[in-house]
């Protein structure tokens, strides 16, 4: 049987694919890379806009249109949110209302009796009833960073957010799985980035009341010669353990941090249900740049938030202008069903939202092109990506490589960075550090 999987969203998404599709293979399946060529299309959505469910619904549709024989399961996020939804959409035959391996098994034995083996080995041993846990991923495939997802799930409230609606509360791995994880990821893997809804969150529901600082400290012992880089974190969650930790570890803890901000208007920051003032997020921006050097950071941000003015723009603007961002992710609002933010009043009209996101957009551009040059000439340690010849630095900057003929997708490498146009361009310097 040949199962293709296709993933919408985030990293945790992905890691959640990766699960599925190690859980099909070691009961009979073969991953087809076309979904043309497939028996059945595993499909895992994302929620997190009302665009993410309707570009979902598209790619079934399209998939129904393409490739008419093939059966079409749909798990995940919007899966949890519309189940109703996709179950009569033409096409689909089943929908499992969340990121399951062991429900996607089962459903895609369903639709396709006696084509997988489901009694080959026992099943998974999940901490919940969203495996945040159980048999451990072994290999992300076709990718040079390996991914471990440490958490699941939400236990803060932002008035525009639906994935906490999806995924639940925020539920933690036992650092002794967490740990096994990424010693067999390590075999295949250089680089391992933790991940998760809300990693910052990491422990509190713990009995030992374990802390994402001591988890990574564990990790830095265990686990040797791999390097590890933090997923999205919260800048009010970057505790001085965890700094120490970024600014010492020569760079086994890979120096970038992503920390959504989302807004730089407190008046926008309460209405989002935001946790952080904007000084707050200023001041910890700043002191966590003036102890890790090099620096990558980036950060979310919304425009057009029901009620945003143009002095509250402007202040957003004027904090990215003041903060060292070497990239933003920037969207203009869009209203997601169930949430708080979707019944706000005062909208704003989408052609100012967008205008603000493109304004903020090429503000980042410009940003992340003075940090680009002010690394040339200097030293940086990469990880190649596959065959394409390019590669991904400590903080955060993809680069093409040259003289990739000595170079191992399964090592780190020492370069020196060099400016060639508008690209980065990473010379290796000598041999491998690890393999």
């Amino acid at each position: 049987m040949r199962v293709h999987y296709h993933t919408f969203g985030c990293k945790a998404n992905q890691y959640d694919t990766e699960r599925m599709r190690q859980e099909l293979e070691a009961r009979g399946a073969v991953t087809a890379t076309d979904y043309t060529q497939a028996d059945v299309c595993v499909v895992n959505t994302c929620t997190v806009t009302n665009h993410a469910d309707a570009d979902a619904r598209r790619f079934v549709r399209r998939l129904r249109r393409e490739s008419p024989d093939a059966r079409i399961v749909v798990a995940g996020c919007s899966a949890a949110l519309r189940t109703a939804d996709y179950h009569a959409m033409d096409g689909v035959e089943a929908v499992v209302p969340g990121h399951d391996p062991v429900a996607v098994a089962q459903a895609v034995d369903h639709v396709l009796p006696n084509l997988v083996q489901l009694g080959v080995r026992r099943p998974l041993d999940r901490l919940d009833m969203e495996p945040v846990g159980g048999e451990i991923l072994r290999r992300r495939v076709g990718a040079t960073r390996g991914w471990v997802k440490i958490q699941d799930g939400c236990d803060r409230k932002c008035s525009f957010c639906a994935t906490r609606l999806a995924r639940g509360v925020s539920r933690s791995r036992e650092p002794d799985q967490i740990i096994a994880e990424a010693r067999a990821l390590a075999v295949n893997h250089p680089e391992l980035v933790l991940t998760g809804i809300h990693i910052g969150h990491y422990g509190r529901d713990l009995d030992a009341r374990a802390t994402l600082g001591g988890l990574l400290a564990l990790l830095l012992d265990e686990v040797p010669d791999v390097r590890f880089r933090l997923g999205s974190i919260e800048a009010s969650e970057i505790d001085d353990p965890l700094l120490e930790l970024l600014a010492t570890s020569d760079q086994r803890v890979a120096p970038h941090l992503h920390m959504p901000l989302q807004s730089g208007s407190d008046s926008v920051l309460r209405k989002m249900s935001r946790w952080h003032t904007r000084e707050a997020y200023r001041a910890r921006a700043l002191e966590i740049a003036a102890r890790v050097t090099p620096l990558g950071l980036g950060a979310d941000i919304i425009t057009g938030f029901p009620g945003e003015t143009d002095e509250d723009h402007a202040q957003t603007r004027a904090l990215i202008e003041e903060l060292p961002f070497t990239y933003l992710h920037v969207f203009p609002f869009s209203p997601r069903d169930g949430t708080t933010a979707a019944t706000m009043p005062d909208p704003v009209p989408q052609r100012v939202a967008a205008e603000r996101s493109r304004e903020l957009r090429e503000l980042a551009q410009r940003k992340g092109r003075a940090y680009r040059e002010s690394r040339v000439g200097e030293r940086a340690v990469i990880v190649l990506e596959g065959g394409a010849g390019t590669a991904l630095t400590e903080d955060y900057l993809r680069v093409r490589v040259v003289g990739t003929g000595q170079a191992s997708p399964g090592a780190l490498h020492p370069a020196i960075l060099e400016g060639i146009g508008d690209e980065l361009h990473a010379r290796l310097t000598r041999r491998a550090m690890r393999r």
